[in-house]
């Protein structure tokens, strides 16, 4: 869902959020739109995501476009690309002191993997373990691995917001543990808001 001002949303934001909201995901992944935050930047659009493997949810993410027709000197361009997943891990990766950066490079590398151009990167890389005490001790120990991330996507004639699309689906299914689609697989289209399971 769009976020406006009073004014008419600029063409550039109007193709960007068409492409969001029209790219083709893994099979994996049930995409949905949602309501974009409203008072970070003019116009705002946004979409979220459940990993879903044999009927379980095994991740989870939202992703939303910023966009700023006047620019934003923090971004270094006029959109902004604001990302979140989070997913279950074994309890082993959480003591690795080595996955804050290979969870940053799943990021990096998903995007590096489908030529999708960006500059002023930032996020965090958070693992917790958590476990349950009294009425909640019959619960199992979590583990969970969180990535919050933003970059600058450069959107031209030539590089559009699909690849980061795709770059961000690869994320998700990469912190839940799924491996890369495999050469040949059909990406599927985004599941709108009500309809069915589409599998």
């Amino acid at each position: 869902m769009a976020a406006r001002s009073e004014s008419t949303p600029p063409a550039l934001f109007t193709r960007a959020t068409s492409e969001l909201m029209g790219a083709r995901w893994r099979p994996e992944l049930q995409v949905e739109e949602m309501p974009a935050p409203q008072r970070i930047a003019p116009f705002s659009s946004a979409i979220s995501a459940d990993v879903v493997v044999q009927g379980h949810d095994v991740g989870t993410g939202r992703l939303v476009l910023l966009h700023d027709p006047a620019g934003n000197p923090a971004w270094q361009g006029t959109f902004r690309l604001v990302s979140y997943a989070r997913a279950q891990v074994d309890r082993e990766m959480v003591s690795d002191p080595l996955l804050a950066e290979v969870g940053w490079s799943w990021l990096v590398d998903a995007l590096a993997d489908h030529g999708a151009e960006y500059v002023e990167p930032s996020g965090t890389v958070t693992a917790v373990s958590s476990h349950s005490f009294g009425a909640m001790g019959g619960d199992p120990p979590r583990a969970e691995v969180e990535i919050r991330a933003s970059w600058t996507p450069v959107l031209t004639d030539d590089q559009r917001l699909g690849a980061h699309c795709a770059a961000w689906g690869d994320l998700l299914c990469t912190v839940a543990g799924l491996p890369s689609l495999p050469e040949g697989v059909v990406m599927m289209p985004m599941r709108r808001p009500g309809a069915g399971p589409t599998r």
